[in-house]
């Protein structure tokens, strides 16, 4: 009996779960139209880790577009002084279904402005604008609190998944342990045959 009552709790924890590593507001960088996979990375724009893994992740999705989903989540350091503020950036434009074209802007420009001592949000404005945004709206929802608090929610989802630094990997809901690129692909493709 025991053992049964196990398995019927095992699908709702492993929702619940599922449900923080991807909600309905996550930003889907492309939908698979057959998909098999799911892999989902808690990122921040600043951080030299993410900007190296960046190109490889455009690998994969080249790869895999017809049977991977590719979510991202924010998860700005504490110690990136512009991170926030990139995510901010990011999720404004976001709301013009500007998503990727500005996700790709921070991590090609990244070495322009990482590490940096000084408020990059002036920048980030200027990308916005580059990218033709409304820049009224852009404006609007950087100075919206509830941009800020919809970066904070994929924080605390991550934090409460255990991620401690970016950039950290989630693949069909479990997170992504590997030690090379090659792992990293071979897992992948693993799961995109099935």
């Amino acid at each position: 009996m025991t053992q049964g009552n196990s398995k019927a709790a095992s699908p709702q924890a492993t929702d619940a779960a599922q449900q923080q590593v991807v909600r309905e507001n996550s930003r889907v960088l492309s939908q698979a139209p057959d998909e098999k996979a799911v892999l989902v990375e808690f990122l921040d724009f600043e951080c030299e880790a993410c900007g190296a893994a960046y190109p490889f992740v455009e690998e994969l999705r080249a790869e895999y577009s017809e049977n991977v989903t590719f979510v991202q989540r924010y998860f700005p350091l504490p110690g990136h002084l512009n991170s926030m503020n990139a995510a901010v950036a990011v999720e404004s434009a976001a709301q013009q279904d500007a998503y990727e074209e500005m996700y790709k802007k921070m991590f090609d420009t990244q070495a322009q402005w990482g590490e940096s001592a000084d408020n990059k949000s002036a920048l980030f404005r200027t990308y916005a604008e580059d990218l033709g945004l409304d820049m009224a709206a852009y404006d609007a929802a950087v100075a919206n609190p509830a941009t800020e608090e919809r970066v904070k929610l994929d924080v605390n989802d991550g934090k409460a998944l255990g991620v401690t630094g970016t950039p950290t990997f989630f693949l069909d809901g479990k997170m992504l342990t590997v030690q090379s690129l090659d792992e990293f692909r071979a897992a992948v493709a693993a799961t995109a045959a099935n």
